[in-house]
């Protein structure tokens, strides 16, 4: 149920995020999903990719800072009020979320929400308890 996110640190630079994507792309690494969070001085970008471990180790080759997180991918009706069911059981569970980002998928009317959350084993549980869906990594990588 818990999938690989990449996250590179980035200095707020001309050229860091087309040199990150320009490495991934020549690796044959496929971007499925991304955020981005930035101060003056630097971001980190968050990368849900195809091939994890070899998007780690060829970021990691061209002397970017970069380590993987373990995050769930959550698939959310694609309706109003979609998100609010998930976020009021982890809230009624006591479950924080650090941060999440959401992306659509062409083949289904779902958006699908990256996690981050502090119990990521009991926020499966709670989610799945009460039919939300959650994603396995091959599904997601796949996308």
């Amino acid at each position: 149920m818990k999938i690989k996110q990449i996250s590179i640190f980035l200095e707020n630079k001309s050229g860091r995020l087309a040199k990150v994507t320009r490495v991934l792309g020549e690796s044959g690494i496929n971007i499925r999903a991304l955020s981005i969070a930035d101060t003056t001085d630097f971001g980190i970008l968050r990368l849900i990719v195809n091939d994890p471990d070899k998007a780690h180790k060829v970021l990691k080759e061209a002397g970017f800072s970069v380590s993987s997180t373990d995050v769930i991918a959550v698939e959310i009706p694609d309706v109003p009020g979609g998100l609010a069911r998930p976020l009021e059981l982890l809230k009624e569970n006591n479950i924080n979320i650090e941060y999440l980002y959401a992306f659509l998928t062409k083949a289904s009317q779902a958006a699908l929400v990256v996690f981050r959350v502090e119990q990521i084993d009991g926020a499966v549980k709670v989610l799945q308890g009460n039919g939300i869906r959650i994603l396995e990594g091959t599904e997601v990588y796949g996308l």
